[in-house]
């Protein structure tokens, strides 16, 4: 008699092994068999879970048999009794993204260039691309944002900055943009945009080192989702075990968010900006040029330096931006100019010897003042 309860035992354990595999008849058939050579009680259970269908979670397995997900049951017990459950471990669960982090992925996919990715205008800063790339940066990140399609929105942001704060980069994606053709060595090419990435215009800087350049480090390579080591099978304390694990992983990210939230408040406006805004609402002129720029309502109580000084400044910016302008439209006429001659067209060479350059014409008036 003892020899079919040791055969039960073993058909038991075969049972639970094909039930953890998702092997509902094997199973049944090694459980009955456990009840004609010896009926006990954890036979009985375990036929009735079968029976029934619990699944409640896939058949990954775990230590000694066992498995890993809410339902089944532990293999290593060996009594008559029915066999105890084992906790679900909370880190192979998928955690939730809130509705802001699912927003910011569909805005970003919306978008149709670089500088409507990062929020910004075309006369914007170095300081106010990065300043916008660190924002979406932390709220787009795959660590943190588990939302669908945040990883490629995180690389969008990171591709539109790399190019942005590029100068010559930038003044090449300006000139042709997304869609515009121009001419190269070997004839006529189109740049195309997907998803953050025109061709011809991708960075070649990847996004994590682009966010570990801005964050000094970036976010820890932690893996929560993946599977935790095999236990020993007589290591204790594994829930405490597990918690201490979690604040480990966690506490890299939890200082840097810490971080970013400490050097924002060091980060300051400009003074003054050469477009008008809701920020920058108030227009105000330089004394020499009597060129337009704008400030905040509360400017002469914020600002306490010389007005001539800050004037020179707005001066001399809004001269580099009309030399910069210039520089784009004169590329665009050579461009032109090029491609004319090499397909022979004469009205397109006329059309691109007439081009206005406004911005040319304008820095020439502001130089001979």
């Amino acid at each position: 008699m003892d020899g079919n309860k040791d055969e039960a035992a073993r058909c038991i354990d075969i049972a639970v092994q094909a039930f953890a595999e998702g092997k509902m008849e094997k199973a049944e058939k090694f459980l009955l068999k456990a009840e004609k050579l010896f009926p006990t009680e954890r036979a009985k259970e375990l036929l009735s879970k079968v029976k029934t269908g619990n699944t409640t979670t896939s058949g990954r397995t775990g230590n000694n048999g066992g498995t890993n997900g809410a339902g089944y049951f532990d293999s290593s017990h060996s009594g008559d009794g029915p066999r105890k459950r084992k906790n679900s471990d909370s880190r192979n669960v998928e955690p939730e993204y809130t509705k802001e982090q699912l927003e910011a992925v569909r805005k970003v996919k919306g978008c149709k260039d670089y500088y409507e990715i990062l929020s910004i205008t075309k006369e914007a800063t170095d300081s106010e691309i990065k300043k916008s790339y660190k924002k979406l940066a932390l709220l787009l990140h795959p660590d943190k944002n588990k939302a669908p399609g945040a990883s490629d929105a995180f690389k969008a942001v990171g591709n539109a900055a790399a190019i942005l704060t590029d100068a010559e980069k930038r003044k090449q994606y300006d000139l042709y943009g997304m869609n515009e053709t121009h001419t190269s060595g070997h004839g006529v090419r189109r740049d195309t945009y997907e998803f953050g990435y025109a061709r011809g215009f991708q960075a070649e800087v990847s996004p994590e080192d682009l966010f570990n350049m801005f964050f000094g480090g970036g976010f820890a390579q932690q893996n929560i989702y993946n599977r935790q080591p095999r236990r020993r099978p007589h290591q204790r304390d594994e829930g405490e075990n597990q918690n201490s694990s979690t604040l480990i992983n966690f506490l890299p990210i939890l200082l840097l968010i810490g971080l970013s939230m400490i050097s924002s408040f060091f980060i300051t406006d400009p003074i003054y900006s050469l477009s008008q805004s809701q920020k920058y609402a108030v227009k105000r002129e330089t004394n020499r040029l009597k060129i337009p720029y704008y400030v905040k309502h509360n400017f002469h109580t914020e600002y306490q330096g010389s007005v001539g000084r800050l004037e020179e400044s707005v001066e001399e910016d809004f001269i580099d931006h009309l030399k910069y302008s210039c520089s784009r439209e004169r590329n665009y006429r050579d461009s032109m100019l090029a491609k004319a001659r090499s397909f022979g067209d004469r009205d397109l060479f006329r059309k691109a010897q007439n081009i206005n350059m406004p911005s040319c014409d304008n820095l020439q008036n502001y130089l001979n003042t």
